[in-house]
């Protein structure tokens, strides 16, 4: 069967010289490795000390921190791959791409997670401890999983009710539309991706002017929440583009068809990589309480109390 498509034809036909290829993936594994140092740092962080592992608010952030180093190590051994192996069984295939799926799709329900817990925590202080849980946070994390795996598994589905035997055992350049090529998985995903996209745009937005009429009259927290559900919908508009990815592949070749493959290399950093940077601001950096406690990991330091 022919799994080809336009988008995937160009970039084969278009293949970066040695020197091009190899300062892609230079800059690409130095962003990576930079942003996983970080994160690990954030993991380190938050086990050694009770006050993060017993707060949901942290605990919804370092499921963020440890999904998106997952999406970020996976996508990063995929684009090495495309320029090394270059081409992958559609098994092994199928692996990669499922694992990066659930993890892009998680990210734009964490984030708005995220918002909603800082909601609860603004505008209903006096129910926060009632609502905001252990438990109820990781049932809302299982959840979370949940909803991106009934999202991305009916490819699989239909793909192996559909394709050969013989498919599985092909090789491809390895992308989500040559081991799930059926039109109606594309008509799925454009649906699925258009529900996705309203319903966390809705809570973001609506989190968003709720805490901002509390915070005219409130204390700085609320100023401050405010402020963080900014930077939590500055990401989320980041990590939605990925909701958009065919029109906006397919817009990049007909704006840029000799430039196509550069004009990807631009698109993975901005919409894969640069979302996976903002969190360690908001909490690394924001946060004092984990700053305090982050500085002194990052930096290698032992001198430090606990709580």
């Amino acid at each position: 069967m022919n799994v080809s498509s336009p988008n995937v034809t160009v970039v084969l036909q278009n293949r970066d010289s040695f020197t091009k290829a190899l300062t892609k993936n230079m800059i690409v594994v130095i962003i990576s490795i930079s942003i996983n140092y970080i994160y690990a740092g954030l993991i380190f962080t938050f086990c050694k000390h009770q006050i993060f592992y017993t707060n949901p608010r942290y605990i919804l952030f370092i499921h963020l921190v440890i999904n998106d180093m997952t999406q970020v190590t996976l996508t990063v051994i995929l684009f090495i791959i495309s320029y090394t192996i270059y081409k992958l069984s559609v098994s092994v295939c199928c692996i990669f791409i499922l694992l990066a799926l659930f993890t892009t799709e998680n990210t734009p329900l964490n984030l708005a997670s995220m918002a909603v817990e800082c909601y609860i925590a603004i505008c209903l202080p006096l129910r926060h401890v009632q609502i905001c849980t252990i438990s109820r946070t990781l049932m809302l994390i299982g959840l979370i999983w949940a909803t991106s795996m009934l999202s991305v598994l009916p490819d699989l589905f239909v793909t192996l009710a559909t394709e050969p035997l013989d498919f599985f055992h092909s090789r491809v350049f390895c992308l989500r539309q040559t081991v799930f090529p059926h039109p109606l998985i594309i008509r799925k995903r454009d649906l699925s991706y258009a529900v996705f996209l309203v319903i966390v745009l809705f809570v973001i937005i609506f989190v968003y002017f709720r805490i901002l009429f509390t915070a005219k009259t409130a204390s700085r927290d609320a100023k401050k929440a405010r402020n963080t559900v900014v930077l939590h919908g500055f990401q989320l508009l980041l990590s939605t583009a990925s909701y958009a990815t065919p029109q906006l592949k397919d817009a990049l070749q007909h704006w840029f068809p000799e430039n196509y493959s550069d004009s990807l290399f631009a698109y993975y950093i901005i919409v894969q990589i640069l979302p996976r940077s903002i969190s360690p601001i908001i909490y690394g950096i924001r946060d004092k309480t984990f700053r305090r406690y982050l500085k002194r990991y990052l930096l290698c330091t032992r001198s430090f109390h606990k709580p």
